[in-house]
């Protein structure tokens, strides 16, 4: 059945073109976020309140920069006063509970943490040379153990609040282990919050050194409209091909959520234009919210920002941006071709059509438009050139972008714009920075204790010397922690506990891929079910049921959950240890050959409906091609072209596979 639609002419503007498709509204997809994602289950201020908040998290923004490039002052200081002044919006922004949400109202309790709380820190802050004086005898000053007792349980609640559990059940059985170890409180609450090991150690650290500013920098690149020239530039691109409109998803997100650092924030931008556009040229709205959804969250392995994981890495590596970038290349292409292949086999299926061309924008349009990307050069250019610190460098990128949105008359930045991206970008550093401060809680409890050899050992003990349990056993770990956790601080929590273990000389896997597979599996974690934050929001947008939306988007990102082993077990995908450059040529031939063979035997469907037993086969072999090696390659070659030489030949059409 052809469910080609003719759109009327000259109708360029996508929002026209979706003008009467039945779609859920922006309180639809707040009503159903505020139900899944506590991040967004937000306190309602308005008149003055509102007014008064929205000026203190712009002063945060704005000192948020200065800290990150000016301020020398001790760390002890300026990681104590930055996660304070956290703790202070957090608690002004999250209520205790989801029933809690009324108009300018905050409950007693939440006043007494919102002194005491921040206060705790800000006493370190004051206090800092005195601690540093007393070193280990801080723990015979009472006060001092009771302002660290009072800051710890602050933290924990605002994670609570804004985050979620998983994390905390972590932390929670980490501290009691502490216990057991015969650490009494007075060693913790130093450990955990008077010494960098705990609370203040690398996740908070980078935090207060570049990973808010990069968040301030999407904020603002939100505000330049590069998201509408990236849905425009993808319209003209793919919008033509067979099934455009989710070609046009996959296109436009992947370009969109490389610089945006949140799966449910580019789900919930670009989707609502791709979304209802998918909908209206006939595919299903599971299938619709699930393409944009796995392909929002795939816009943060797409290199070269990746959504400031680029920049994380190379802190935590010590690699250069420019090489994990490059790295990076190849199984972004998978991740997305597994996607894009999907989307145009279904659309083969049903019939669907790509846009008319007449209706796609006009090359000269974009040409005109071009300048909206250079905050984004800007910021490549100068990380990769190494030409300032990466602070100072988003900062540069941020002033770009201010004046790139002052100049874009489509959307103007205007003051109210411009107070909107500052207050966006400190609000989105509150969960980031608390999910950090309680990695800071996990990673001191496994230092104090010593607990990293015997993870590992345990690790080893149940991978039976076999390295793809262990992998196996992080990737639960990296999904479960995933869950509701902002994929920066995920990454941050799994680069300081688990990606150590898989480092270790008997396990085998190098660096780099380590810090990668924790790092895609933190972020997959945004489509699994039960909590798949951007298939859930997706799902608001289609109005399909949002549990079947986020079994279709892991099905679409397959290559996901596939790839990370590959690149883990043979690291020649990330372009480490290639003997020669046609073997480069062979990995990136013969991986794109095997996605598509994966990617067929999941949909089900070539030049007709494929045989149980064929799928089978086309999926042996396309696992087979990804993972690199000559043998691997030719037994995968052979698996894939027999199956789609059977269709070819007992297809009643004959056709080729068109694009």
């Amino acid at each position: 059945m052809n469910k080609e639609h003719k759109f009327s002419k000259h109708q360029h503007n996508p929002e026209e073109m979706i003008a009467d498709v039945d779609c859920g509204s922006a309180q639809d997809v707040e009503a159903v976020m505020r139900k899944y994602d506590r991040e967004s289950n937000t306190r309602i201020w308005e008149g003055v309140p509102r007014t008064l908040i929205r000026i203190l998290m712009a002063v945060f923004a704005f000192y948020c920069i200065i800290d990150a490039i000016f301020l020398t002052t001790l760390p002890e200081i300026r990681l104590s006063v930055f996660v304070g002044m956290i703790l202070f919006l957090g608690f002004l922004t999250f209520p205790a509970k989801k029933g809690h949400v009324r108009v300018n109202h905050m409950p007693w309790y939440d006043y007494i943490l919102l002194i005491a709380g921040p206060g705790a820190y800000f006493f370190y802050a004051a206090n800092a040379m005195t601690v540093i004086r007393l070193s280990a005898r801080i723990m015979q000053q009472p006060l001092f153990m009771v302002v660290g007792v009072i800051a710890i349980i602050a933290l924990i609640e605002l994670c609570r609040r804004c985050v979620g559990l998983p994390i905390l059940c972590v932390a929670g059985i980490l501290l009691i282990y502490t216990f057991s170890q015969g650490l009494n409180i007075q060693q913790v609450i130093r450990t955990l919050f008077y010494t960098t090991n705990g609370i203040f150690s690398a996740p908070v650290q980078v935090c207060v050194k570049f990973i808010a500013i990069f968040i301030i920098f999407g904020a603002f690149l939100e505000k330049t409209g590069v998201a509408d020239f990236f849905i425009r530039f993808a319209n003209r691109a793919v919008g033509r091909f067979t099934g455009g409109p989710a070609k046009v998803a996959v296109v436009a997100s992947a370009l969109e959520g490389m610089a945006s650092g949140s799966s449910v924030a580019n789900t919930v931008g670009s989707g609502s234009v791709t979304i209802p556009m998918m909908k209206k040229m006939g595919y299903k709205p599971e299938f619709a919210a699930a393409v944009e959804a796995a392909a929002s969250t795939g816009g943060q392995i797409m290199p070269p920002i990746m959504g400031a994981a680029a920049f994380l890495m190379a802190e935590f590596t010590g690699e250069p941006y420019a090489k994990i970038a490059m790295r990076a290349i190849l199984p972004a292409v998978l991740y997305f071709t597994g996607i894009y292949i999907a989307v145009h086999l279904e659309a083969k299926k049903m019939g669907i059509k790509g846009i008319p061309k007449e209706e796609l924008p006009k090359v000269k349009e974009l040409v005109k438009d071009l300048y909206l990307l250079l905050p984004i050069i800007t910021l490549v250019y100068l990380v990769s050139s190494n030409t300032f610190t990466m602070a100072y460098s988003a900062t540069i990128s941020i002033i770009v972008a201010i004046v790139v949105g002052i100049i874009n008359k489509k959307q103007r930045l205007t003051f109210s714009r411009f107070m909107d991206a500052l207050e966006s970008g400190a609000k989105g550093s509150i969960t980031v920075v608390v999910a950090c401060g309680i990695a800071g809680v996990i990673s001191g409890c496994i230092t104090v204790t010593g607990l990293a050899s015997k993870l590992l050992g345990a690790i080893v003990a149940l991978s039976g010397g076999y390295v793809i349990v262990a992998l196996v056993l992080t990737m639960l770990c990296c999904i479960v922690l995933g869950m509701g956790v902002p994929t920066t601080a995920n990454y941050c929590i799994m680069a300081a506990t688990c990606a150590p273990i898989l480092m270790d000389p008997s396990l085998g896997v190098t660096k780099m891929a380590a810090h990668f597979f924790v790092f895609y599996y933190g972020i997959v974690a945004d489509i699994t079910p039960p909590v798949a934050l951007a298939a859930y929001a997706g799902a608001a947008i289609a109005k399909s049921n949002p549990m079947k939306t986020g079994f279709a988007a892991t099905k679409l990102a397959i290559a996901a959950f596939v790839v990370p082993y590959v690149f883990a077990l043979s690291p020649q995908m990330l372009f480490i240890n290639v003997s020669s450059p046609l073997s480069v040529v062979q990995i990136c031939i013969t991986s794109l050959i095997g996605i598509f063979g994966v990617a067929a035997a999941l949909n089900g469907y070539l030049m007709k409906q494929i045989h149980p037993l064929l799928r089978i086969l086309l999926a042996i072999g396309g696992l087979a091609l990804i993972f690199p090696g000559t043998i691997t390659d030719i037994a995968g070659l052979i698996l894939i072209v027999l199956p789609v030489i059977w269709q070819y030949l007992t297809s009643n059409s004959r056709k080729t596979i068109a694009v």
